[in-house]
């Protein structure tokens, strides 16, 4: 009952080479492995090979992480329309109540590096000091090649390394710079920006503090069915609030519910 041929054009590839893995296949191992907490394609790989759920789930096919990893990629213009074609499924099916819903909230570290976070002025901060760091590198350098061959030849490779390193760190902050404003919160006060991913923020957890996004889930009460999740660079739960209520009554009213309907009328 949901519309899978949004993956046909990356999987009919019978003609040649070995057939491809069912996208349907793939799917199912993907969806149970986030619902047991697994997020890398290596540990999906590993439980399709040593988890019961995931050999039937799977067909005992195995999929390999280099299949998994693509797929995933792949998936990210057509969930959400797969996503409301689930919550049609379970409407059709009287799992959804819509008398009471739940919201909580999972902060997750990202790929970027709490080191390149700030505001604006430490940000220029952080580039001035590296130019004064690469500054003092390159007047070493010069030192240095005046000194005999045999240890030019040694100390300057790594001071090279280490001015181009710099270079590239300071080139990286000035375009950021160049291209971004700063970060308004709601309470009209700056915000921490981050050069590598700055749809992110840092966080504090349980486990200390993490640059990542705080994953909101909200859920129908009657069989704890998710009907929106988003994951937003705001580390309160408080100011994901109403980004997460919008995007809920948006897939709710995408399957034919009212208005009204989120409200328990």
């Amino acid at each position: 009952r949901m519309d899978m041929s949004v993956f046909d054009a990356n999987y009919q590839n019978d003609e040649t080479g070995r057939s491809a893995y069912d996208p349907k296949v793939l799917l199912k191992v993907v969806l149970l492995a986030y619902s047991r907490g697994l997020t890398s394609s290596r540990q999906i790989e590993r439980a399709c090979c040593e988890n019961v759920l995931f050999m039937a789930m799977s067909c005992n096919q195995r999929p390999d992480h280099s299949t998994i990893a693509p797929f995933v990629s792949s998936m990210k213009d057509q969930i959400l329309p797969l996503f409301c074609d689930i919550l049609l499924v379970c409407e059709q099916e009287n799992l959804l109540g819509g008398t009471f819903f739940a919201i909580d909230g999972c902060k997750m570290a990202s790929n970027a590096s709490k080191k390149w976070s700030g505001k604006i002025k430490d940000l220029k901060k952080k580039r001035k000091k590296i130019e004064r760091r690469l500054k003092a590198l390159v007047e070493d350098h010069i030192e240095i090649d005046k000194q005999e061959h045999g240890v030019k030849e040694k100390m300057s490779a790594s001071r090279e390394k280490q001015i181009k390193r710099l270079e590239q760190q300071a080139a990286k902050i000035e375009k950021w710079l160049s291209e971004n404003d700063k970060k308004i919160g709601v309470n009209k006060k700056e915000l921490h920006s981050n050069v590598t991913d700055n749809d992110s923020a840092k966080m504090h957890t349980s486990h200390g503090t993490v640059q990542g996004y705080n994953g909101q889930a909200i859920v129908d009460s009657k069989h704890q069915v998710i009907v929106h999740g988003e994951a937003i660079g705001k580390g309160l739960d408080n100011d994901n609030l109403p980004p997460v209520v919008d995007g809920a009554k948006q897939n709710l009213e995408s399957i034919g519910k009212p208005a009204d309907y989120f409200e328990g009328k």
